[in-house]
């Protein structure tokens, strides 16, 4: 028999909800949990959680979703989920049906989905049996470069590429200096001021759109001491790169980034990541997702000018199923798709 369970809202549950995905779904990241939960919410979302098993303690399926209100309308955002055995049509059709009810309530147009399922042609079978359609639109990282920290430093080092492997050397003749700290930190906010000054002037250079000052703090504030800040400077104290890891269950994320134009002449990105894939080895983690390449042949796609740097630190390069639609409203969902199209082209986001 299949349950559905609405969130009640509780810390307490949602302790319970965070517990049962990282005993159940490996496969999750920082998107279906807690901490974005509570980030979305200190934004100012709407934010649920749905829940559905079968009646038995090890098959938990949960949807975390986030009720966005854009100029054109109201939708629902279910970022790296729903969290569910796919494979269980009768589970799926449950998880949907929820779903839809719960944007219908919202008065959303559509739902999107970005789920943890490698972009295969069986997975996108399962999301045009549960009547999904390809969006218009990315929902975060699609394609990307994952890290098994679970080796030695040294086979991490040999899986590098050859230019890496000497930038990273290079870093370390040249006295690069490579600093962190964490968001719980008493000293914190003044590192995040300086870095999101930093990043408004790279997305300035590099013509991206970067998080507000709001979002950031929200960010910060909610993962804590799960949020690290990496800042690299020269041995003569002058600022190269900084770099924001969010870390949750398994995963750690090269969430956000930004530099300085001494970056283009000194290795600082480099001794950046080696650092921090050296410190989240010895804290835990399996794995470490540097968060956006752009796919092969695609030189205008939005993460073309980082892809040859992280693909440089060897890892697998994934490939997630691109963002779904489940339409709610044909009548909200059309105008919002041909918007969405000619924005996708207009700022090279195929």
């Amino acid at each position: 028999m299949v349950i559905p369970k609405e969130e009640p809202g509780t810390k307490k549950y949602l302790e319970e909800w965070g517990k049962n995905i990282k005993r159940y779904h490996k496969e999750a990241n920082f998107l279906q949990s807690p901490l974005w939960y509570y980030t979305n919410q200190k934004i100012g979302h709407e934010v649920k959680v749905f829940s559905i098993n079968t009646g038995t303690p090890d098959d938990e399926n949960y949807a975390f979703y986030i009720i966005k209100n854009a100029k054109r309308g109201r939708y629902m955002e279910v970022p790296g989920g729903p969290l569910i055995s796919w494979d269980n049509a009768e589970l799926v059709k449950a998880m949907f049906d929820a779903l839809k009810r719960q944007a219908v309530a919202y008065k959303c147009g559509f739902i999107r989905i970005r789920p943890q399922l490698e972009n295969t042609p069986e997975n996108l079978k399962l999301l045009k049996q549960a009547g999904l359609k390809p969006s218009p639109m990315h929902l975060h990282a699609e394609h990307t470069v994952i890290i098994d920290l679970n080796q030695p430093e040294s086979a991490l080092l040999a899986a590098m590429r050859r230019q890496t492997r000497y930038e990273v050397r290079r870093a370390e003749k040249l006295g690069l200096k490579v600093t962190s700290v964490s968001a719980d930190s008493k000293s914190f906010q003044p590192y995040l001021d300086e870095f999101y000054d930093c990043q408004q002037q790279t997305a300035a250079r590099q013509h991206f759109i970067a998080p507000t000052k709001k979002e950031l703090t929200a960010e910060c504030s909610a993962f804590g001491k799960n949020a690290t800040l990496y800042r690299v400077e020269t041995a003569e104290n002058q600022l190269v790169a900084y770099g924001l890891i969010l870390k949750w269950g398994e995963e750690a994320d090269y969430y956000e980034a930004a530099s300085t134009d001494l970056n283009r002449k000194l290795p600082g990105a480099y001794a950046l990541l080696w650092a921090a894939m050296k410190d989240l080895k010895k804290e835990g983690y399996s794995r470490f997702n540097l968060w956006g390449i752009a796919p092969k042949g695609q030189k205008n796609h939005r993460y073309a000018g980082v892809t040859t740097f992280k693909t440089g630190f060897g890892g697998k390069i994934v490939n997630f199923t691109p963002a779904h639609d489940l339409i709610v409203s044909k009548l909200r969902y059309i105008p919002d798709f041909f918007v969405e199209t000619a924005r996708r082209h207009h700022r090279h986001l195929d």
